[in-house]
């Protein structure tokens, strides 16, 4: 296994300002890595963050974009890239996580969820791939791939769908871009649950614990610093994988 070195690369982190993407780009930036951070409705959370980032030693921006919107996100990787001179890594962590059940999901919520979780991630590897021409792409997509979730039904075919096109971008983009994935678990709990919401939920983990933010982003770490892997999908997630379908 030849092992990369990081230091000195530039990523673009998508939802960088909260949750997973902030504890991926602290990662990142242990790595020597300078960050450009996206964020839409996060800005004061994105700043602090940038200045974090520099206050370890590397370089930030944050940049601006609604994932919602065209006009914002087609020119994305472009202006991340003209930022910071240049973009070796992208990685697509932001997605929408609403509730929905085959009985009420519209086709607003479904195409809501294809939209930011499924297109966005996918038109941005584009755009990154004809921009750069080499580097890498990091998917976050979600454990019950391996199966449903009932309750966001919508969200969780946007997932499959990017687990998809994860595997076709790998294929299409090889020799000189990488593309891989992670799938969290028990992580992080929704916006509006506590912790409590983790504790009700560890019985469901082979493991019996739910993780943390930092064993998503090292696993990032781990995929960007192994150059023999492309089209690769790894569930972070106490075994709960075993235990979908």
């Amino acid at each position: 296994m030849a092992v990369n070195s990081l230091g000195g690369r530039t990523a673009l982190v998508t939802g960088a300002g909260k949750r997973l993407g902030r504890a991926i780009a602290l990662a990142l930036a242990k790595e020597g890595v300078d960050v450009v951070v996206h964020y839409n409705r996060s800005g004061k959370e994105a700043e602090e963050l940038s200045g974090e980032l520099q206050n370890s030693g590397v370089r930030a921006w944050a940049v601006k974009a609604d994932l919602e919107a065209p006009e914002d996100y087609s020119t994305l990787v472009e202006r991340a890239a003209k930022a910071a001179g240049s973009l070796d890594i992208l990685i697509n962590n932001a997605s929408t996580f609403p509730p929905s059940s085959l009985n009420t999901m519209s086709l607003d919520d479904f195409t809501a969820s294809m939209d930011v979780n499924t297109w966005v991630p996918f038109a941005l590897s584009r755009d990154f791939f004809r921009l750069s021409g080499k580097g890498d792409i990091i998917n976050l997509l979600d454990t019950r791939i391996t199966g449903y979730d009932w309750k966001h039904v919508a969200y969780i075919l946007s997932k499959h769908a990017l687990a998809l096109l994860t595997r076709m971008t790998a294929a299409e983009y090889a020799p000189t871009v990488r593309v891989n994935a992670v799938s969290p678990g028990l992580i992080l709990p929704p916006p509006g649950e506590d912790q409590g919401y983790l504790k009700d939920l560890a019985h469901t983990v082979p493991l019996k614990r739910h993780g943390e933010p930092e064993d998503i982003a090292s696993a990032v770490v781990f995929l960007l610093k192994n150059d023999f892997l492309t089209g690769a999908v790894i569930p972070v997630d106490g075994g709960r994988h075993l235990k979908e379908g």
